[in-house]
Formats: C-alpha cells, structure tokens, sequence
C-alpha cells in the first residue's frame, strides 16, 4: 500500500513500516535502551506536545521536546537507575494499529499510527493513548526515526508523571 498519489516503491513498503514500529514499541516496551536509542537519527525530534499548536513546540508547554542529545541524556538515566519515578521500571505493554503512509518527502517518510498503552506501577495500571506521527528515514538501507510526535488525547488534562518512552 503507498500513500495517495504516490507510485509503488517509492519509498518502504507497508509491511516494511509496521514492523519497524512494532520493533521500536517493543524495546520501548521491555526497556531495551540500547536497541531503541539505534533507532533514532542524529538530527532527530522527540516531542509530546501538552497541548496548543501542534505545528511546532516552539514558544509552547511540551511534556517532552528532545533533540538527539537529550534523548541520549534522557537514556543514560533510565539505564543508571537514577531516574526514580522509573524504579523498579513500569510494566509497559502497547498495541500499534491504524498505521497510514501520510506522505514521501525525499528520503522520508511519514506515517501516523494511533496506539494504547497500558503501564503498570505500584499504584494500579494507566492507561495512555493517542496517535503518534513519525519521520521514518532510510539510513544506509535501515528505516531510522528522523521525528516522533506523540498526541495524547489527554494532552490537555493534568498528566501523571511520565517517565517512561511513550
């Protein structure tokens, strides 16, 4: 399946896609940092905007705006154990459906996917869900995340601590 207006095999195919996103939301998942960090670009964008314009999260509440460094940082501490609120780590399990091909745009592309999350903790389990947009790259013949922006739809609400990969 290609996006609207596009030719077949002008840039990874569906099947191609969903794997990758369903391999990233696993490391996320079991907390395989090192595989989920390769995912990423140099140049990438982490961002879960907290509500506003969702054009850009300059100037506006993000619960995560992370560049590529920042996403190393953010890693480093989930892996160290210094992050507290992730000690012991969530229970996290996610489901991956609804995934679309939005559009090409050279050598990326950009897919939507909605999901559900359920995370477990000491204090009972939460749910989160949304649609999140991503900015697949192909690097050397392997997808890579360029971008990932993730809507919550309850990004306009007061939010429990979020310290785990969304």
């Amino acid at each position: 399946m290609t996006a609207p207006g596009q030719e077949p095999g002008a840039g990874p195919g569906l099947r191609q896609i969903e794997q990758f996103l369903y391999a990233e939301a696993r490391f996320a998942d079991e907390h395989d940092y090192d595989a989920w960090e390769a995912l990423w670009t140099d140049d990438a964008i982490y961002w879960v905007p907290a509500g506003g314009d969702l054009t850009s999260p300059g100037g506006q509440m993000s619960v995560i705006y992370d560049n590529r460094s920042r996403i190393a940082t953010r890693l480093n501490q989930l892996r160290t154990g210094r992050r507290h609120a992730q000690s012991p780590p969530s229970g996290l399990r996610r489901v991956i459906s609804n995934v679309e091909v939005l559009a090409r745009e050279g050598s990326d592309t950009i897919v939507a996917a909605n999901f559900i999350l359920a995370e477990s903790r000491e204090r009972g389990v939460e749910t989160w869900a949304g649609r999140t947009t991503y900015r697949l790259r192909t690097v050397d013949g392997q997808l890579r995340l360029a971008a990932k922006q993730v809507l919550l739809v309850n990004r306009d609400r007061p939010l429990p601590t979020l310290a785990f990969l969304i």
